[in-house]
């Protein structure tokens, strides 16, 4: 049986789109100034970055995947302002690699959306 962990993602409309667009099966790459992937693991710190930055931006989307816990065993958790805010970073290079570690689907599991002024 595979081991994975529960992981979310905050994403703004147009990475969502990208998502979308994979069938729901992985992230799209990372823009040249984003050396970094970053899932989080809770879905209150996804929460939060979702409603709080993204949404005033366009829109926030909370994304819940699995990945094999084989896979993430190279990376550390890293702590991005406290133990409320962890996170792995995971190099843009290796963003094809995670792709494949993830197992089912991407699903969205909340929206914010700025109400239009």
């Amino acid at each position: 049986m595979v081991r994975v962990a529960t992981l979310w993602r905050p994403v703004g409309p147009a990475e969502l789109d990208l998502i979308r667009g994979s069938g729901m099966t992985e992230f799209p790459p990372r823009l040249p100034d984003q050396p970094i992937f970053y899932p989080v693991l809770s879905e209150e710190y996804a929460t939060k970055i979702a409603r709080d930055w993204n949404a005033p931006r366009g829109g926030g989307y909370v994304t819940k995947f699995y990945v094999r816990e084989d896979f993430l065993a190279a990376y550390t958790i890293q702590s991005a302002g406290g133990q409320a805010h962890l996170e792995y970073w995971i190099p843009a290079e290796d963003l094809p690699a995670f792709n494949a570690a993830i197992v089912g689907t991407i699903e969205v599991t909340a929206e914010f959306v700025e109400p239009a002024p």
